[in-house]
């Protein structure tokens, strides 16, 4: 395998917080899928106010470098709940303060898991969707289930979904029907670009952290993420 790129300085910085918070996490992890995991990025971590500054900091730069080359214009960042809504506040205000003069006024929704049956009612919260392009922000895609229900309610709103930004990518295949986990698969996100013909951007992904951890983590971490890889990489 080709040596890794360095990670841009505010990519080695966010994985550097990540690691420092206990964010990122090594050991043994026992995922939705069944599969055995060396690493556990949990995004809920990010509670602290300087966490929380790293994490929406890492995502408007990510936005904001992704806008100049190929991610579509926006008027709302949407946060599916529960995660979602704290990422995306966060980085509502973050973009504005980064890039007021294109950002100032960008709007932020998050929907509720219940609807609401009194005061102002309804499934959703922040501004209206209808008619506007929308940017989902959340932590992570495992089997991409949450993002194609978030897409679907944007959808039925009016809104127009034209990217969703991550915290981490993976880049891990899907289980097989038959639980063969040694056939070639795609990953979710790479389903999910397939499927809704949009940009699916990480702050990071799976090579940058392996990347970025030579020097920083333990010989035998590096290696079980690197065979953990090797095992479950997306043909995509």
């Amino acid at each position: 395998m080709s040596a890794s790129l360095p990670l841009s300085p505010y990519k080695a910085e966010f994985l550097q917080i990540a690691l420092n918070g206990g964010v990122l996490k090594f050991g043994n992890f026992e995922l939705k899928s069944k599969r055995i995991s060396p690493y556990f990025f949990n995004a809920g971590d990010f509670y602290r106010a300087d966490l929380l500054r790293a994490i929406s900091t890492a995502y408007a730069k990510t936005i904001i470098e992704a806008s100049t080359n190929f991610l579509p214009e926006f008027d709302i960042i949407f946060g599916p709940a529960y995660k979602g809504i704290p990422l995306a506040t966060a980085t509502v205000d973050k973009l504005a303060e980064l890039y007021p003069e294109k950002y100032g006024k960008l709007c932020y929704t998050f929907d509720r898991k219940e609807a609401k049956d009194h005061g102002e009612g309804g499934n959703f919260v922040g501004a209206p969707l209808r008619g506007k392009k929308v940017l989902i922000v959340d932590d992570v895609v495992t089997a991409g289930t949450a993002k194609r229900e978030a897409i679907d309610k944007i959808r039925k709103e009016g809104g127009m979904v034209v990217g969703i930004v991550v915290a981490l990518d993976r880049m891990e295949k899907l289980p097989a029907l038959n639980g063969d986990d040694s056939l070639p698969m795609p990953s979710a996100i790479g389903e999910i670009r397939k499927e809704y013909k949009v940009p699916v951007l990480s702050i990071l992904n799976l090579n940058d952290i392996i990347g970025g951890l030579k020097g920083l983590g333990s010989e035998e971490d590096i290696k079980r993420l690197e065979e953990y890889r090797a095992k479950y990489k997306a043909t995509d």
